[in-house]
């Protein structure tokens, strides 16, 4: 069999080499046929040069760049839809996730798994806040989403052609991997590891604001849940308002008013309004997610493509 590995990079200019050193060591173990593709979304520093440097040693390296910055998962899509091999891999650049436990999904996918995930265990040296944010996104996604999306469960992953083959077929511009992954089914194997540090430099992709983002996607593009919340928001604060309303006529004909009835029916009004607010806000972020289906626009634009054969 044969492998496609993905790696979606910006600005990872320090750890271009030492994870390409690694990961060819591995890749060499498992089969004489693989492919590298790093997918590039247009960086500052010289992350470019030094894989166009290591394409000319290696043609099993190929390199995709974009016109423009199209984050990581438009650049994950890129590389399925321009990926040449029976299996699979996505991991990033920065060598916390292990590029050895390659061997060990490739050793699963041969007992016919469609799927197979790597689940973080530990995650050494990650900052707490960082670390309660991503457990509280995963908790969220897991509870509201309508498909199962494992606990601790990254981008890290080897799928089979076929899995592949499903989610192009699926088109999504908002493109959720983990999401869609689940989506789409199929058998799934689960293998647990520990998450080492960065070996160089800081995360570029994914930090507060990209995090926040694919936690979204996970939500909003996978559960319709939040829309039956506002059914249920709604009902509840009518009965609420009406209550009130009531319980002020009766007030204001027995003339039993204890309070300031003024500052009270501004408060009502706010909480009302508040809840009318927060259940827009639900309902855009809906169609924020259509508006793009809807122009058309694609999901990444190449720039140019290396070492490819169909270029």
């Amino acid at each position: 069999m044969s492998i496609s590995v993905i790696v979606p990079v910006f600005n990872e200019s320090e750890n271009i080499n030492l994870f390409l050193d690694r990961i060819i060591k591995v890749l060499e173990k498992a089969t004489n046929e693989y492919e590298i593709i790093f997918i590039l979304d247009p960086s500052k520093d010289d992350t470019e040069q030094k894989i166009k440097n290591k394409l000319k040693e290696n043609p099993k390296i190929k390199l995709i760049k974009f016109s423009r910055r199209f984050g990581q998962p438009a650049a994950t899509l890129a590389g399925i839809k321009n990926s040449s091999y029976e299996k699979i891999v996505f991991i990033d650049v920065d060598l916390q996730d292990p590029p050895e436990l390659i061997i060990e999904m490739y050793e699963n996918s041969k007992k016919g798994f469609e799927t197979i995930l790597a689940k973080r265990r530990k995650k050494k040296g990650e900052n707490p806040v960082r670390k309660l944010i991503s457990d509280v996104g995963y908790y969220l996604i897991s509870k509201l989403s309508d498909t199962n999306i494992p606990m601790n469960v990254g981008e890290y992953r080897m799928i089979s052609r076929r899995v592949a083959n499903e989610i192009i077929k699926l088109e999504e511009k908002e493109f959720f991997l983990r999401g869609i992954n689940s989506f789409i089914g199929f058998s799934q194997k689960i293998l647990e590891f520990d998450r080492e540090p960065r070996t160089k430099g800081s995360t570029k992709y994914n930090k507060f604001t990209g995090s926040l983002r694919i936690g979204l996607n996970g939500i909003f593009s996978f559960s319709t849940k939040p829309l039956h919340f506002i059914t249920i928001l709604s009902t509840i604060s009518f009965i609420f308002s009406f209550t009130i309303f009531v319980l002020y006529l009766l007030l204001t004909a027995f003339k039993l008013f204890v309070f300031k009835y003024q500052f009270f029916i501004i408060t009502l009004i706010l909480l009302v309004s508040s809840l009318i607010f927060f259940s827009l806000g639900i309902i855009s972020e809906y169609l924020a997610r259509i508006i793009p289906d809807i122009k058309k626009r694609p999901t990444y634009i190449i720039e140019n493509k290396y070492n490819f054969k169909d270029k």
